[in-house]
């Protein structure tokens, strides 16, 4: 069982930044590929960011790159998403994710991922 715990969502206005955190249990989080998603009001859950086990590797949504940065903290069992620029239209419940088994591969849709976050609101004002 892994837990997963966001923070560090919030209000904000077009053009700020915000960072959100997710912290992890479980002592392999370090063999953990991790993953950012968000779901708006009356849409799908979509992919945002993913990295790898170290942190080497990440892919971003294109509605996203350039302005979103997902890094982790092994030693603090964290991963974190940047985010700057932000725009109306990246208001969104935001969900962390971690994949448990497999190769250290990057992953975009939810069904590779075996635990999910609670969410944390982000709202851009414009």
């Amino acid at each position: 069982q892994v837990q997963l715990v966001e923070s560090g969502g919030g209000l904000v206005q077009a053009g700020g930044s915000l960072r959100l955190s997710c912290a992890a249990s479980g002592r392999t989080f370090s063999r953990y590929v991790t993953g950012w998603f968000r779901q708006a009001p009356g849409k799908e859950r979509e992919f945002v960011a993913t990295i790898s086990w170290s942190g080497g590797n990440t892919d971003y949504a294109d509605s996203v790159k350039g302005r979103f940065t997902i890094s982790r903290d092994n030693a603090k069992n964290t991963v974190y998403l940047q985010m700057n620029s932000l725009k109306p239209e990246d208001t969104a419940i935001y969900y962390c994710s971690v994949r448990l088994a497999g190769p250290d591969v990057l992953a975009r849709r939810r069904w590779e991922y075996d635990y999910w976050g609670q969410g944390s609101q982000v709202t851009v004002s414009s």
